[in-house]
């Protein structure tokens, strides 16, 4: 999770923290919402994802579902339109270098509307 925190830091300029609770909340959404066996070769190959998305804060008063919801979660961050699509290509680039394109495609294909994202 730190080289991918690490990225999101250098290339889009966020807090640190900010870039964990993040990676958290979007990691909790694909967790959720894709099929179990498209999304646990993921979660296995970043060591502390099931972590990072276990802590990852809740919807609270924005507690909407779908990419709404995420994307909603990630403004209250503090994070406008740019940085949350930057987010999620970032972290989508870091799944496919890490389980492969046609993984990482599969699962977006499987979550609507995170393919404006990919």
């Amino acid at each position: 999770m730190d080289e991918l925190v690490g990225r999101l830091v250098a290339e889009l300029g966020i807090d640190r923290q900010v870039a964990e609770q993040a990676v958290g909340i979007i990691l909790a959404f694909l967790i959720k919402e894709a099929p179990a066996d498209k999304i646990k070769p993921l979660i296995d190959a970043m060591p502390g994802a099931a972590e990072a998305a276990a802590a990852a804060p809740s919807g609270g008063v924005f507690n909407m579902g779908g990419i709404m919801g995420v994307g909603t979660q990630l403004m209250g961050l503090g994070l406008g339109m740019g940085e949350v699509q930057g987010v999620a290509r970032t972290l989508l680039a870091f799944a496919r270098e890490k389980v492969g394109p046609d993984q990482v495609d599969e699962m977006v294909g499987a979550i609507p509307g995170l393919s404006q994202f990919a």
